[in-house]
């Protein structure tokens, strides 16, 4: 029976047990030779071991099959995704951001839209920015992306936007960050060329309309293999509605102010400020499944706000948005992400949500963080008197073990407070500024302004609103004496120190250089540390001072323009969209400088809260005159809305 297979063996094992049983019962005696009840022993167990491992093994081999054949699509499936990353990823420059890569590879394979990257790092210039950090975006949902100026959030939109992380490359991504190349397209059309799907379909269309019209001129019947492929393009493109673009980009472009005359016009005819609201229109027109937005409202007038707000809560994909508008970021999103300390807090709900949330979290840790340290003193306290008694020694020893094994105690990080100064003038009697019918006009262009007539004092506090091209910009640099009138007359004291704010600021800077240095070229012979003490006024401090001022954020090399600014101690401050790349609380330390201040300003800005908060006169810039507006910042947006929904329907 040895050599039979294990599976016969099992079969006459079953007979042969029945007959051996019956045996021993009949002939009790017969096992008492311990060598025929081991024989016995074996023949039966290797019965049981046979039908055992058969039963098993089967089930082992069914079981490994379907393993087997799920691990080899998986392969395939996650072999395909790598590709395509790998095929992405080699068209792009990264240069600035890394990740755990093996820890997210299962995110790279995966084909849903959400976005979720477990343990990452970011770096630039060699400082992280991020360590160990975690980034849930679920699809659908609206995130802001708030933190002061220089901790990294224009790089991490930057390094989302180049897939970095292992992101699934179904997921079509557009990043909003750079003014379209000005050239001889229209405005519209460069909108339109952004579906890129829309603008192959009509260039093939074209092509193959173009050659059957040549058939037919040289008496040629035209091939069906031609008809049919221009017939698959025609489906294609009803399919997705190519016919329907013109006017939706005509509505998109609309609701950010550009004119008829605007959308025909070339763009190399757009500023840089208007090229970059054509990029955020090429990209609302896309309608990706995640849109990265880098401070969308900047340069926006009120009414463009308002119905970019409008826009984006009707939005059916993810969006996640830099901002320092509380307003935009309350209006939109419906979650909030902090960037801070080189990690990443997700709260739910909008700004004041989380401002709320956040402030309660601080408190929380804070209580946590001293009853803690009490119950560690008391520890120690315990510790220190019994040590060295012997009928307590033992006490203090187990105290001691406790103590060791709490874990470490890690005070509460706080952001340090930023607050911004500028220096009294010393103040000038009478009417600072004073215009007398001005009319201004660029060479033979039609007239910007007709009849300004109006006066600034030291205490002027004024805000100027209108929708963009209305010449809020011309009409601060007519106050400035930038620019001369072209009839009438504007008077300036002559004691007059006027600083201007551009909201092209960075123009004025010397980007090869330091702050430092910088501010050594226009203000010499002063030390190296007043410098600096003047730039820490501003929020500059520790070694950003020293860096290229290239590689600072938007909002840093606001600083240096708010720092030049204020060492030439003005009398009057001109402010264009000073809020730009700024963080929330370094615009609510603006805020408060301003109100600190004790010459005049005239503001030009979108940001409401700033407004409310440091203006008393509403000035409206629009049908080449200016007027005062008889009511609040509040009630002016109020009356913009209401335009706004008539316009829209």
């Amino acid at each position: 029976m040895d050599g039979w297979p294990r599976e016969k063996r099992w079969g006459i094992g079953v007979l042969l047990e029945f007959v051996l049983w019956t045996f021993c019962l009949t002939y009790p005696d017969w096992l008492n030779s311990g060598e025929r009840l081991a024989a016995i022993q074996r023949v039966l167990s290797e019965r049981h071991e046979v039908k055992k491992t058969a039963v098993n093994q089967k089930l082992l081999e069914r079981s490994e099959g379907r393993i087997k054949r799920k691990q080899d699509k998986r392969a395939q499936k996650e072999m395909r995704q790598l590709a395509a990353i790998s095929a992405a990823a080699a068209a792009q420059n990264p240069e600035t951001a890394s990740t755990n890569y093996a820890q997210n590879k299962a995110a790279a394979a995966s084909l849903s839209l959400d976005v979720q990257i477990e343990n990452f790092d970011v770096f630039f210039a060699g400082k992280p920015l991020l360590q160990q950090a975690d980034l849930m975006l679920a699809y659908g949902r609206r995130y802001g992306l708030i933190g002061r100026n220089g901790v990294g959030k224009s790089t991490l939109l930057r390094a989302l936007a180049r897939r970095e992380f292992g992101m699934s490359a179904s997921l079509t991504i557009v990043h909003v960050e750079q003014e379209v190349v000005g050239d001889d397209t229209p405005s519209l059309e460069s909108v339109l060329e952004a579906h890129t799907e829309r603008h192959e379909l009509l260039q093939k269309e074209k092509a193959l309309v173009a050659y059957m019209d040549a058939q037919k001129q040289l008496g040629r019947e035209v091939e069906t293999k031609k008809a049919m492929e221009l017939a698959q393009v025609y489906s294609k493109l009803e399919e997705i509605e190519a016919d329907k673009a013109p006017a939706l980009v005509a509505e998109i472009l609309n609701g950010l102010s550009f004119t008829q005359e605007m959308q025909s016009a070339p763009t190399k005819s757009l500023s840089g400020g208007w090229r970059m609201r054509l990029a955020l229109a090429r990209a609302l027109f896309m309608r990706p499944e995640l849109l990265l937005l880098d401070e969308p409202t900047n340069m926006l007038d009120v009414s463009a706000v308002l119905w970019l707000e409008n826009y984006l809560q009707d939005w059916p994909h993810t969006i996640f948005t830099i901002s320092h508008d509380r307003d935009f970021l309350n209006s939109v999103c419906t979650d909030i992400i902090h960037m801070h300390h080189a990690r990443l807090e997700a709260y739910k709900g909008d700004y004041d949500t989380f401002e709320k949330a956040r402030d309660e979290r601080i408190l929380n840790q804070a209580k946590e963080y001293e009853a803690q340290l009490m119950y560690r003193q008391h520890l120690q306290a315990f510790i220190d008197r019994w040590r060295v008694n012997a009928n307590r020694a033992a006490q203090a020893q187990s105290k001691i073990k406790i103590l060791e094994k709490l874990p470490e105690l890690k005070p509460i990080e706080k952001e340090p407070e930023v607050q911004f100064r500028f220096p009294d003038p010393e103040p000038i009697a009478g009417s600072l500024v004073h215009f007398d019918d001005v009319v201004f006009q660029y060479s033979n262009d039609k007239p910007i302004f007709t009849k300004l007539n109006f006066g600034l004092r030291n205490d002027s506090r004024v805000a100027v609103v209108g929708a963009n091209g209305n010449g809020k910009t011309t009409l601060l640099k007519l106050i400035t004496g930038d620019l001369l009138p072209t009839k009438g007359e504007s008077h300036r004291h002559r004691a007059l120190r006027i600083g201007y704010f551009s909201q092209y600021h960075v123009d004025q800077l010397d980007v090869s250089m330091s702050a430092v240095e910088f501010l050594h070229t226009r203000f010499p012979g002063q030390p190296l540390q007043e410098y600096r003490r003047q730039l820490g006024t501003y929020g500059m401090t520790g070694d950003t001072p020293l860096q290229p001022i290239r590689t600072l954020s938007g909002g840093q090399k606001s600083r240096v323009a708010f720092t030049l600014l204020g060492m030439q101690k003005p009398h009057f401050l001109i402010l264009d969209e000073p809020t730009n790349h700024l963080d929330i609380e370094t615009v609510e330390a603006l805020a408060n400088a301003i109100n600190a201040f004790s010459g005049g300003v005239v503001l030009v800005s979108h940001d409401e809260r700033l407004i409310r908060s440091t203006c008393t006169e509403i000035w409206v810039c629009e049908r080449k005159s200016l007027t005062r507006f008889e009511g609040s910042f509040g009630d002016y947006k109020a009356a913009m809305a209401l335009a706004l929904r008539k316009k829209t329907g």
